[in-house]
């Protein structure tokens, strides 16, 4: 077979050794042959099809070096790009040729279909459909809600990590080769799940070949990704071509056609057939277009109405075509022509125009009414099929040109259907044509309001802004915040200014008729006031709180009104009890408290335990970005428990997805969680790193809650480092009062830092007063954590009473449920005990301090810990203990699960990774810790050294 490019041909689907085949009472329908389905072809040894290139050594040699890095294990993808015509289908047609031993999956996109969500991935994914079921449970229902199986709702996320997982599992057992092609006209949510597959091909045996009209460098999904782009060949490469497509061309037909194509394969491919006058200088796309248009005008009437048919279903979904063609007078003689005239081929029940731009030259040369015709005839032919609404919808759309209440309707249906089943993307633009078809400009608003939010929750907040502008222009504020439930305010809350979303936010909870929305707004005011740490802000949203949840018997006011001394001034407050954070379970996200507020109330246990389970609940549903503000609070949380390789787990991958949908704040939470642990573990590097990022963000934006646990973060690795004074330069910003980094709560959870900072700085004056904020806390609260770091900052300060108060901070109850700073005590008053010669009770605590340091991977407070440990004449452990079989944190948490009585199937579902992943931490586990069998890592100690239990 001879390929230049641009000639219709797609890659298949290749099975060496899959098989393919539906599962027993499976329901989900077969790809109907369209653009965007999978090509399956049976028998078929991958290799065996030879494709000719010309000018492309060194494309060739690209392909050739990403299908054997897939082989050894390092898998990547590679987007090829160019002009329509340029080669991009024949160097995927190549690579699939080349792929001798892999299996072969193949998709493209279509303009027609890139309106349905997931309509790329389901043809992409057909053969595998009986795989789908050997899943984590989470990951197969949300595959089968975005592949129409089920109606299960989920995130793109999970349905990413799905798709993932199931093409790694597929590369296991043999290399796989991924062709997409015409990735521009891919539907959005396909395009996002392949991206987020495509930034994850590293260690795997898959190669991904994307092929695109635009450069990837520039924006997109593919931005980043490796790229080739396709220029235009040489004119003795070109002349080649021609001679070896059409051998009996004139010479004076082959001069003038390599000078029109000016390199481009299809052109070449095409133009000698045709017969264009001498002399013009049209450039090659005109040119094509009228090429083209001089081979379909000598067609009847009929055969080009079928074309036109075609070209708009786009699909190529022959008996569709046929009927609604019919409709309009082409009969079985228009098909016999047009199938002879070789624009149009018949491969299976599948219609495919010769080459792609074949279709865009039917349609672009056809009128409006004409266009309108075609639409129409496809509209009412798919009447009859009720599961192709949402297509109808589309051509009935494109078939009119004026306001149509009904068509709106039905598109507005159509949206809510998508975004049910995980396709907001693809409500956003039928809620978008939706308002463009409207004849009241009030619906027209309300559907705009409504793609926003639809946008909002897959991610696209520059989009959302956009559409509530347009909303904005066309109804009063007040009108656009009820039917988008105040989205303006909590955009602006995630991605922008904390003032100015405190000022929306307030705004809608006065006009949003909604009491449960408007607290939820009014919640959210005083959070953005916390977060700008503007006590003015924070207390005039508590006022209108305070407003709407008085006399509310309703979950929402019952739990907003426990929390409200959370955020008050008041000196008079009821202790904490978990009874208070109980009914967080049953409200929405935007009603919890963040995470430093809890910590610095002691509630970090009964906060983690509501988000976990509000977690679980948004895994499977489409709350993208209910998630991604979700989880970096619950990482806070874990690393004050001391779960700091889940905590560095999750903050990591939701720091990919923040960045992925853009939200800047909840990837900088992240990155704050990251560099905290950076800091705990005395890499330096990442701290400053990660803190300048964040700083980036948060100060123009008025963020003070980020700026200041970044600031804190750069105060902790200094301090543990033993540079105090630099420490204590960070650490006092976060009282300085205008300061960018000055914040009530980061203030108070730093301030047992910032009087160690001073007293080894010598400068007591300051921890004096950092010493009292952790006093009066700890009288207002009698929360744990604060009576403990008060007893212990006394006893830093010096006096007589310093072993008292060492003592009194160790035997606070509860203040060993921070493991970290709890062991910062003993270290602290080892040292103490060590200085006043009292060598052997030093050695006690120094010794517990050093073994949870150890646990912990706190490389700075270890070595302290040890070398004090050494100044009192303790000998190290020879090597070869428990204490020497050092996991990393993902063989960590496998291993514990694992102890759990976990299978490895429930374990990946629990980490989002596959079975195959867990098998593989587990065989490295086991020699480490020394066992031979599942069963003996119950009597594994995790917690103390990972010693063996008797």
């Amino acid at each position: 077979m001879t390929a230049h490019g641009g000639d219709g041909r797609r890659p298949g689907w290749t099975g060496a050794s899959v098989t393919v085949s539906v599962a027993p009472g499976c329901d989900l329908p077969p790809p109907r042959s369209r653009g965007g389905g999978a090509r399956v072809r049976y028998g078929e040894e991958a290799g065996s099809t030879k494709v000719d290139l010309y000018g492309r050594d060194r494309e060739r040699q690209e392909l050739d070096r990403l299908l054997e890095e897939a082989r050894r294990g390092n898998g990547s993808a590679l987007v090829l790009w160019g002009d329509p015509g340029i080669g991009k289908t024949a160097l995927l047609e190549y690579a699939a040729a080349r792929a001798a031993g892999f299996a072969v999956l193949g998709c493209r996109g279509s303009r027609m279909e890139s309106r349905l969500a997931f309509a790329a991935l389901h043809g992409l994914l057909w053969p595998l459909v009986d795989r789908i079921g050997t899943l984590p449970k989470p990951q197969a229902d949300a595959l089968r809600g975005a592949l129409g199986h089920t109606q299960h709702a989920t995130d793109r996320f999970l349905i990413g990590v799905a798709t993932l997982t199931l093409l790694t599992e597929l590369a296991a057992e043999e290399p796989l080769l991924i062709t997409v092609d015409d990735t521009d006209q891919l539907d959005e949510p396909t395009a996002a799940c392949l991206a987020f597959v495509a930034r994850r091909l590293d260690r795997s045996r898959v190669a991904m070949l994307l092929a695109a009209h635009t450069d990837p460098a520039a924006e997109g999904p593919w931005e980043g990704r490796r790229a080739i782009g396709l220029v235009p060949i040489c004119d003795a490469d070109a002349e080649r071509l021609i001679r070896a497509e059409r051998p009996t061309a004139p010479e004076e037909t082959v001069r003038r056609t390599v000078a029109a194509a000016c390199g481009n394969p299809l052109a070449l491919r095409e133009l000698p057939a045709l017969t264009a006058g001498p002399g013009e200088r049209l450039p090659v796309g005109p040119r094509l277009r009228r090429a083209f248009g001089s081979r379909t005008s000598v067609l009847s009437p009929g055969a080009r109405s079928l074309m036109l048919v075609a070209a708009a279903e786009d699909r190529g979904e022959q008996h569709l075509v046929r009927a609604a063609a019919a409709t309009l007078g082409a009969g079985a003689a228009a098909w016999d022509e047009v199938l002879r005239s070789g624009l149009l081929t018949l491969q299976g029940a599948t219609l495919r125009f010769k080459a792609p731009l074949v279709g865009a030259v039917v349609y672009d040369a056809a009128t409006f009414a004409e266009r309108q015709a075609a639409h129409r005839a496809l509209a009412q032919t798919l009447e009859r099929d009720a599961a192709e609404e949402g297509l109808r919808a589309w051509h009935l759309a494109a078939a009119i040109d004026m306001a149509d209440e009904a068509v709106a309707e039905l598109l507005e249906r159509t949206a809510r259907h998508a975004a049910a089943s995980g396709g907001n993307a693809s409500a956003v633009r039928a809620l978008l044509r939706a308002s463009e078809l409207s004849p009241d400009p009030v619906d027209a608003a309300r559907r705009l309001a409504l793609g926003a939010l639809a946008a909002w929750e897959c991610g696209q907040a520059a989009k959302a802004r956009d559409l509530l502008d347009r909303a904005g222009r066309l109804a009063p504020p007040e009108s656009v915040a009820e039917d988008s439930g105040g989205l303006s305010g909590l955009i602006e809350f995630a991605h922008g200014d904390q003032e100015v979303a405190h000022r929306l936010l307030l705004r809608d909870a006065t006009s949003v008729s909604d009491r449960t929305r408007a607290m939820e707004l009014a919640c959210l005011a005083v959070r953005a006031g916390w977060a700008a740490g503007s006590p003015d802000r924070q207390a005039a949203a508590l006022r209108r709180l305070s407003e709407l949840t008085c006399e509310a018997e309703t979950p929402e006011a019952s739990v907003l009104s426990a929390l409200a001394p959370w955020w008050s001034d008041a000196e008079a407050v009821p202790p904490f009890a978990e009874e208070v954070t109980a009914p967080l379970g049953t409200v929405s996200w935007r009603l919890m408290p963040p995470a430093p507020l809890a910590a610095a109330w002691g509630a970090e246990r009964a906060v983690s335990d509501v988000l976990g389970r509000k977690l679980e609940v948004m895994r499977g549903t489409d709350a993208t970005n209910a998630l991604v503000l979700t989880v970096p609070q619950t990482a806070t949380l874990d690393i004050i428990a001391g779960r700091w390789s889940q905590a560095r787990a999750s903050a990591t991958e939701t720091l990919r997805l923040a960045e992925d949908i853009g939200a800047d704040h909840a990837a900088s939470q992240c990155r704050n969680s990251l560099g905290w642990l950076a800091a705990l573990s005395g890499d330096e590097e990442a701290v400053t790193e990660l803190s300048a990022v964040t700083l980036q963000l948060s100060v123009p934006r008025r963020v003070r809650a980020l700026t200041a646990a970044a600031y804190w973060n750069q105060g902790q690795a200094a301090l543990f480092a033993g540079r105090a004074e630099e420490a204590l330069e960070f650490l006092v910003r976060l009282t300085e009062p205008g300061h960018d980094a000055a914040h009530g709560t980061f203030a108070l959870l730093a301030a047992a830092d910032t009087v160690e900072a001073a007293v080894r700085a010598g400068r007591p004056g300051v921890g004096e007063a950092a010493a009292e904020v952790l006093a009066s806390w700890a009288r207002r609260t009698s929360v744990p954590w604060a009576v403990a770091a008060a007893h212990r900052s006394r006893a830093l300060l010096g006096g007589d009473r310093a072993e008292e108060w060492f003592e009194r901070a160790l035997r606070v109850p509860g203040a060993a449920d921070r493991p970290f700073w709890h062991s910062r005590t003993r270290l602290l008053y080892g040292e103490w005990l060590r200085r006043a010669k009292r060598r052997t009770e030093a050695r006690l605590h120094l010794a517990e301090a050093a073994e949870t340091f150890a646990r912990l991977d706190a490389q700075p407070m270890l070595a302290r810990a040890r070398s004090e440990l050494e100044l009192t004449g303790f000998q190290s452990r020879p090597a070869g203990t428990a204490e020497e079989a050092v996991l990393t944190p993902q063989e960590l948490r496998v291993a514990k699960l694992a102890a759990e009585g976990l299978t490895n199937k429930e374990i990946a579902c629990h980490l989002l990774i596959s079975p195959r992943t867990v098998g593989h931490h587990l065989s490295n586990v086991f020699p480490k810790l020394g066992v031979v069998a599942r069963s003996e890592l119950a009597r594994v100690d995790f917690d103390n050294g990972l010693r063996m239990i008797a």
